[in-house]
């Protein structure tokens, strides 16, 4: 179960500077509605000081999202924008007194947005390294130089880190294994990493694990179908889903990733549940269970 700080429960339930700030000097949109994370940071100007003055956000997301939005605004009020380019990702999760590893994506983003706004208000362009490298991601749209920005600046290890950081590799899974590539050239190149090396290529197993549906019933092979097909939703949160079993009545799960312990666990429950009924044309009672509990068929 992810334990949420106090800050980020904070301002999730009070977000400060929530609003649109009509006359706004400098703006930032970062991610897309799409992709499930879609920040537009807006910042008041002094335009000959360059101190920050006001700041508002809309954000499309989770609750981390919106609790490193709001933070965010406040970090950066009544600093100057070469101060505030000083802010991190890591300094935004620090303000809010950690972030749960899956969720680390969210304070990336508020990073983007406020470099974003700035390049808006110098009339510069910003680029988000999408274009700049090989396309790794399609799902989320990353690429290899941003992959490689998210190892070195945060220190990623693993192919669940590059996930938790970037979203990459947190759709359908085809990516894993030109993350790892990309894993072991920045780790290659530090030392005391044969390790960390070695271990990368299990990683894959781990995010997205695959049951051999041709051992398995109608029922079960109906039902892993409609959570293959909702999986990449889960995924694009830092969640995930499991089948356990299977009846005429009752389908059990096991939630993974920031799924286990969240807010929205039985908003989560709901939607599959539903889903399920109205692929299978009738009642189908959906209830979690941990992986500790039953083993994985």
């Amino acid at each position: 179960m992810w334990n949420y700080s106090e800050k980020v429960k904070d301002h999730f339930f009070n977000p400060r500077n929530a609003k649109v700030i009509a006359d706004a000097n400098a703006v930032g949109d970062v991610g897309s509605i799409s992709c499930g994370d879609a920040l537009r940071l807006m910042l008041q100007v002094n335009a000959e000081s360059e101190i920050i003055e006001d700041a508002g956000f809309q954000t499309f997301g989770c609750g981390s999202a919106i609790a490193s939005s709001s933070a965010l605004t406040e970090m950066v009020i009544g600093k100057t924008l070469d101060d505030a380019l000083k802010i991190s990702n890591m300094d935004i999760a620090d303000y809010l007194d950690g972030l749960p590893p899956e969720k680390m994506h969210c304070s990336v983003m508020g990073q983007e947005a406020l470099q974003a706004a700035i390049a808006n208000f110098r009339g510069e362009e910003w680029h988000d390294d999408h274009e700049e490298g090989a396309l790794i991601c399609k799902c989320f749209a990353v690429d290899e130089v941003k992959i490689i920005k998210a190892v070195k600046e945060n220190g990623l290890t693993s192919i669940a880190d590059v996930i938790n950081y970037t979203k990459a590799g947190g759709g359908c899974g085809a990516c894993h294994e030109k993350i790892e590539q990309a894993l072991q050239k920045v780790l290659a190149t530090q030392p005391c990493n044969e390790a960390r090396i070695a271990t990368t290529s299990l990683e894959r197993s781990k995010v997205a694990p695959h049951v051999d549906l041709s051992k398995k019933d109608e029922n079960w092979r109906t039902v892993a179908a409609v959570l293959e097909e909702m999986r990449p939703r889960l995924q694009a949160d830092g969640g995930d889903v499991a089948l356990i079993s299977v009846t005429d009545s009752k389908v059990e799960v096991a939630l993974s990733g920031s799924c286990v312990g969240c807010m929205m666990t039985d908003m989560t429950l709901s939607w599959i549940q539903q889903t399920l009924m109205e692929k299978m044309g009738r009642y189908i009672q959906v209830v979690s269970v941990t992986q500790a509990e039953t083993a994985l068929v």
